[in-house]
């Protein structure tokens, strides 16, 4: 099968949705399949084109099988709106072009976020008749208007209308949670539409393991200490400052350590929030390289999902799964009847606390640390859960599964895929 994956973020790019697209491109490859990938030059996190593709239009390479087609985008370090909207008009234009340098796919996947990628992926669907599958990892505009990030009417009005374009124009829709279906249902997308594949996380790559003789521990000069870990995307939705104010909590224990490990440029105005409050138990790290995940990790004894009040209910951290697999308790500070908090609690791997509030992480923490059973009990719980409902090869299972129905011209995805046990898991098909 010849498959073509529309995704703006891709590897080297470590967080966010660019290892998940990775994985799942070369997980395909993997099983006899032929992938090409049109993406952008790599910039995230830190919104710079990586040295080796500055000042270029268009580059071509081969990764694992994986024929990779980047194209030049117009990128901004601190970008306003205005900058956002041309970076991703810059990648409608100059990504069309790439799409046509090859064999004509059996399916496509788009990505979402960013929506305006609908444009020239229906363009080449349309040319090619070929069917599009939407991943939707994010709903947008309602995601950026909650937390504050968009606000023009005008903008709000143009990019509600492009998501009913982009849901009626895709044969099929991906969606990561089921509270991203019941969200498409209430605007009118057919149920029949949609179907529900998590994120994943490769279980044979992130794994348990002991903390003992832990490189990364000792590296950080870390031996000993017990360490809480928040790792990934610093944004508007998270809210870190709740975490220092926590640190702060607990800085009369002198064995617990914060971890925060992100995009430098944020790290700067987390250090002076860690300054004013005289938070001396918090390290900030740079994102790590991917290699080094495992063992980052491991050094963990709790990871953090922070999220704040107003973010959108169905919202789903792909950190999730990875914590997880790692076999290691999660303390969630996010919406008690969001997607997150569902997750973690059917996960059985963690605790769940009142989001913006340090007093009740610091409490969490403090019982995690003042019983060791409990942290190995959830640990335990959450890697058995991410086994379960969360590998990378039950995602290849499903997509596979999915694209195949398609292509046997299947007017409904309802019941293609196999049924869970909804008591058991997430997910539901």
């Amino acid at each position: 099968m010849h498959i073509l994956i529309y995704s703006y973020n891709y590897h080297p790019e470590p967080i966010g949705i660019a290892p998940l697209m990775t994985e799942l491109a070369e997980g395909l490859v993997n099983r006899g399949h032929e992938v090409r990938v049109i993406t952008g030059m790599p910039n995230y996190p830190q919104r710079e084109i990586y040295d080796g593709y500055r000042g270029q239009w268009y580059v071509t390479e081969q990764k694992n099988g994986v024929t990779i087609q980047r194209s030049y985008i117009r990128i901004k370090s601190k970008p306003n709106l205005l900058d956002r909207l041309l970076l991703e008009l810059s990648f409608i234009f100059t990504s069309l072009p790439q799409a046509f340098r090859g064999e004509r796919p059996d399916v496509m996947i788009l990505t979402v976020p960013p929506l305006l990628g609908i444009l020239p992926a229906t363009i080449f669907a349309w040319l090619y008749n070929c069917p599009i599958v939407l991943n939707v990892q994010d709903i947008l505009p309602e995601a950026a208007v909650r937390i504050g990030l968009l606000k023009n009417k005008w903008m709000i009005r143009t990019l509600a209308a492009l998501e009913k374009f982009a849901y009626r124009t895709a044969h099929t829709i991906s969606v990561i949670a089921d509270g991203f279906r019941e969200n498409l249902v209430n605007k009118g997308v057919p149920v029949n539409k949609i179907v529900c594949i998590p994120n994943w996380v490769n279980v044979n790559f992130i794994h348990p393991l002991p903390k003992k003789n832990n490189s990364w521990i000792s590296s950080h000069q870390l031996d000993g200490k017990f360490i809480v870990l928040y790792s990934g995307n610093i944004a508007l939705t998270q809210g870190l400052e709740t975490v220092i104010e926590a640190a702060v909590c607990l800085r009369h224990i002198r064995e617990i350590v914060f971890v925060i490990v992100g995009e430098s440029t944020a790290l700067q105005r987390l250090q002076e929030y860690c300054l004013l409050h005289g938070a001396d138990n918090v390290l900030l790290l740079p994102l790590q390289p991917r290699e080094k995940l495992p063992e980052m990790l491991a050094a963990a004894d709790v990871g953090l999902i922070v999220q704040k009040h107003n973010v959108i209910s169905f919202n789903m951290p792909s950190k999730i799964p990875l914590l997880l697999a790692s076999g290691r308790p999660i303390v969630g500070s996010v919406p008690a009847t969001g997607t997150a908090a569902r997750a973690i609690k059917l996960s059985g791997g963690g605790i769940i606390v009142e989001p913006e509030s340090p007093a009740a992480m610091a409490a969490a923490v403090h019982d995690l640390y003042a019983n060791p059973t409990l942290c190995t009990k959830l640990g335990n719980a959450g890697r058995q859960f991410a086994e379960e409902n969360y590998s990378l090869g039950q995602a290849l299972d499903r997509y596979e599964w999915l694209f195949y129905h398609i292509l046997t011209n299947r007017k409904s995805t309802v019941g293609i895929l196999p049924k869970l046990d909804s008591k058991e898991s997430v997910v539901d098909a």
